[in-house]
């Protein structure tokens, strides 16, 4: 690990900033603030309106002086202002408060893999506005893995995917670092949008705001794979009426649809394979590939990769949560480090 174990020991709060969801670890506390990373702003007053789930809301539905910001963006702070107030108020007065107390606050905040210095400095930079002394980046690659219960410490191979709403990231690992790890810039929101554009192109219908999910409703049961129901209604807007309208879709082409974005997810998981020692290799074909991330509970995803690479694949136990919760670990001083004793010369 980039940051040593001691020094997160010292750290009071957990930040994980990804593109979908903002969500806060205070120690002590657990796990305080899982909400969308999201913010609604009053353009003629400047004032913050709504943060989170109901700023998600209004997505799609607020008059012109009503903005909706997303201050991150593939887990790269892209308004740290922005950011700032939304944490503020994502926080809340009392547990800032409490925080203030700290006489040196220390925060940790995961970071995508290879994210370039400017990226890192965002980060940095919209905690110490928060009141932070010192903030230590984890790789969310890494935290994930904690997270997810791997055994991340020892000299043997596991191997991760973080299924990120901008980003998927693909990573083995070993003896708590890297061994070799691609970034492919596709995620959830690819997904999405090859769904909305083929409804567009095919059935001239428009679906309602990005607050619905447009995959869980094509793809409802064990849709990406050929046991999933056949058809499935969608309702939406016509593109030439604007009248309300429902059609049936065909699940079989809805998948064709999306196999464009999970290529290049495939052949991501294929560049980290290659590039990995044949040891290596051997370890992850026993213990298989770990999914965690909001993204990693589209239907059938776990199947398709198991077909396509004949590796054990599974689905973390809480996916969608596992960076923070692996940072949280890291602060509360349960993960113990391999001891590697110099041998006398």
């Amino acid at each position: 690990m980039t940051v040593s174990l001691d020094q997160l020991r010292r750290c009071h709060v957990a930040v994980d900033l990804g593109a979908a969801r903002t969500r806060v670890y205070v120690k002590g506390l657990g796990l305080v603030v899982d909400e969308p990373s999201v913010a609604a702003v009053n353009t003629r007053t400047g004032s913050l309106i709504a943060v989170g789930a109901l700023a998600e809301q209004m997505t799609g539905r607020t008059p012109g002086y009503i903005r909706v910001a997303r201050p991150v963006s593939g887990g790269t702070v892209v308004d740290i202002d922005m950011a700032q107030r939304m944490l503020r108020h994502l926080l809340g007065e009392k547990l800032r408060r409490q925080l203030r107390r700290k006489p040196r606050l220390r925060a940790a905040a995961c970071t995508p893999h290879e994210s370039d210095p400017l990226a890192q400095r965002a980060t940095v930079e919209t905690l110490v506005g928060l009141g932070a002394r010192r903030v230590e980046l984890v790789d969310t690659l890494i935290a994930a893995a904690v997270g997810s219960g791997m055994p991340v410490e020892q000299p043997t191979a596991t191997m991760i995917m973080v299924c990120g709403a901008a980003t998927t990231q693909i990573a083995v690992l070993s003896l708590g670092s890297i061994v070799t790890a691609v970034r492919v810039p596709v995620g959830g929101e690819a997904i999405d949008h090859a769904v909305i554009q083929y409804l567009r192109q095919h059935h001239q219908l428009m679906l309602p705001s990005q607050s619905v999910r447009p995959l869980q409703l094509a793809l409802s049961g064990n849709g990406l794979t050929p046991g999933g129901p056949a058809v499935t209604e969608i309702h939406g807007r016509d593109v030439a009426t604007g009248l309300a309208r429902t059609v049936a879709v065909d699940t079989a082409a809805v998948r064709q649809a999306i196999h464009a974005p999970l290529m290049a997810v495939h052949d991501g998981l294929g560049k980290v394979l290659r590039a990995c020692p044949p040891d290596l290799v051997a370890d992850i074909a026993d213990s298989g590939i770990v999914l965690v991330g909001g993204s990693a509970l589209l239907p059938g995803l776990d199947q398709m990769l198991r077909d396509a690479t004949g590796v054990p694949v599974r689905i973390a136990e809480r996916p969608d949560v596992c960076a923070v919760l692996g940072l949280g670990a890291m602060l509360d001083g349960t993960v113990q480090p391999m001891v590697l004793d110099p041998l006398a010369g």
